[in-house]
This record gives C-alpha cells, sequence and structure tokens, in this order.
C-alpha cells in the first residue's frame, strides 16, 4: 500500500525569490545563439517526482504550477507558483510570434521569473496543460525548461495551501529574448520540406493520414509531404506516462537528438507526441497549427 500522503501545510502568503545562480553553460554566448537557427533546448527535457524532490528548494530552481490558480491554491508543491501562460495559437508567423513572445515574457517577469532559473512546469498529470506551457516559455526565450513526467498525480511529497505573494522582476532583470521558432510555422515547413535534417511526424491515426476519413472541418484531406505517420497513443504507455525512450527510439526509427517536428489535426495530440519525443531525446517541436491550418492554404502541398 502506498504510504498517506502528508497532511496540507497552511501558511501565510508570502514573497517567492527571483531565483538565481544558473550556470549560463546551457545558453551560450549571444554570438552562439545567432549563428543557431533557433535556440536549441537542454538535454533534460523532464524530470521525474524523485528528482525534483532532490532539488526542492535550490536557489535556482523554480516550479511553475500550470494548473491554474484556483488548483493551485487547494494545493501545490512547496514553493510553487501558479503559472498561466496559455497555449500556441492555431495559426502564427515570425511576427507574431514574436509580439506573442514579448507578451510571455511580462508573464513571466511578472511571476519572478528571470530565464537564468531552471523551470520545471506541473500539471495534473497527463502532459496536456504542461506541455503547452513549455512550448510558451521557450518562445519568450526560457533556455531551460522542463516538465514533471506524472504531474501532481506523481507528486507523493508534502503539498502546501493558500495562495503566494509574487514578487516581479523589471525587464532589465530578466534575460528573455524572443525565440520566434520554438513555434513551427507554415511557412518554416513549407520551406524545409525535403530537408534531411527535419522529420515530420504526423501523429493522427493512419485514414487521417492518408486522406480517407480527415475531418470535416477542413478542406483538403491528406497529409504534408514527406510526413511519417505513428498514431500518439503508441507513444505513451498511460495517460500522461511516455513509453520508455528506447522503445520510442525503436518506434520512430530516427537516432537520439534528431529534430522533428511533430503534427496532428489541432496541436493538441501532437503536443503530447512532443513530450514523448523529448522524454527520448529528440529536439522536437509541436506545430500547433497543424493539419487545421495546413489544409486551409491551396498554395500548400499535400499526399494522400
Amino acid at each position: 500500500m502506498a504510504p498517506a500522503r502528508p497532511r496540507h501545510a497552511r501558511r501565510r502568503p508570502r514573497r517567492l525569490p527571483v531565483a538565481l545562480g544558473l550556470a549560463r553553460a546551457a545558453r551560450g554566448t549571444p554570438g552562439d545563439r545567432g549563428r543557431s537557427r533557433y535556440r536549441r533546448r537542454p538535454v533534460r527535457a523532464v524530470v521525474d517526482s524523485e528528482w525534483l524532490a532532490a532539488h526542492l528548494g535550490e536557489d535556482d530552481l523554480v516550479v511553475g504550477d500550470v494548473r491554474g490558480p484556483n488548483a493551485h491554491m487547494r494545493g501545490h508543491i512547496p514553493g510553487s507558483r501558479p503559472l498561466v501562460l496559455g497555449s500556441p495559437p492555431p495559426a502564427a508567423d515570425e511576427e507574431s510570434a514574436r509580439a506573442l513572445a514579448h507578451e510571455i515574457a511580462l508573464r513571466l517577469r511578472r511571476h519572478g521569473i528571470t530565464g537564468r532559473e531552471r523551470l520545471v512546469l506541473v500539471d495534473r498529470g497527463d502532459g496536456v496543460g504542461a506541455m503547452p506551457a513549455a512550448q510558451m516559455a521557450e518562445l519568450a526565450g526560457h533556455p531551460w525548461v522542463a516538465i514533471l513526467l506524472g504531474g501532481m498525480a506523481e507528486w507523493k511529497g508534502e503539498l502546501e495551501e493558500g495562495a503566494v505573494e509574487l514578487e516581479p522582476v523589471r525587464e532589465a532583470e530578466a534575460d528573455l529574448e524572443p525565440n520566434p521558432p520554438a513555434l513551427p510555422t507554415r511557412q518554416e515547413l513549407a520551406g524545409r520540406l525535403g530537408d534531411p535534417s527535419l522529420v515530420l511526424l504526423d501523429v493522427r491515426t493512419p485514414d487521417e493520414f492518408t486522406g480517407r476519413r480527415g475531418n470535416q472541418c477542413d478542406p483538403r484531406q491528406g497529409h504534408v509531404p514527406g510526413a511519417r505517420n505513428l498514431e500518439v497513443g503508441e507513444l505513451f504507455v498511460a495517460p500522461g506516462q511516455p513509453a520508455p525512450p528506447e522503445r520510442i527510439r525503436e518506434l520512430v526509427g530516427l537516432p537520439e537528438g534528431a529534430e522533428i517536428v511533430a503534427y496532428c489535426h489541432s496541436g493538441s495530440r501532437s503536443a503530447l507526441a512532443t513530450l514523448a519525443l523529448r522524454t527520448a531525446g529528440y529536439d522536437a517541436r509541436n506545430y500547433a497549427g497543424s493539419w487545421h491550418e495546413w489544409s486551409r492554404h491551396d498554395e500548400l502541398p499535400l499526399e494522400r
């Protein structure tokens, strides 16, 4: 029998300090970042509850609870902050992505997040909230974003209740630079069709992939040329629990570190797929517009 969860610890609202001291090695120099197509994320994309329990309270670690303020007040990981970043828009270009990046950076600063800390995002446990939030934080330019696998459902430690008082930081105190390529766009993908360094992974059903039975709201059916098909359910053993990394790499058929953009019909299934792909060591991003956007542009090619 699993041990009983400790009673909630009730505490007064408190100010949360800005986390400092993260080594800059993962970011590289400004010159390094300018030479790359987009800022590569660090190797560790996910953490488990054991890792978080061991590092909780460290000065350079911030836990962002993306379940919403009400859920956070009812019970949260000690020291965590309610952090609502939203989800990637269903259609974006580099200009709109850059504008959105500034807005998300403002939200991060209001929560005392500078871009110099390790940021671990926590949802209810299914990955549905944490992965889109991670993509938004990366868009704002945060270089070290991880997701707690299993979220609150897997956390076995102490819980706190009540509100926390956040201490915002000024723009000059933060180190957040817009990172538009965190959001793949139809323009990027159209320009990279046939690029051997990029793999497009369609995580819809085989019938959707071939166009035999697509969504009726889409004017065209099929898939992005050159995309591979792997249904998202194959990547998970349970809700919010990706298959073992070696199994995912076997299914995908690519070496660790390969660049992958996942898509589905509207970006939800592919967000989950992106989480699973990152646990296997892939440089994975989610195309939020997915087939819902691609199918509406007659100038874009398709295959069936």
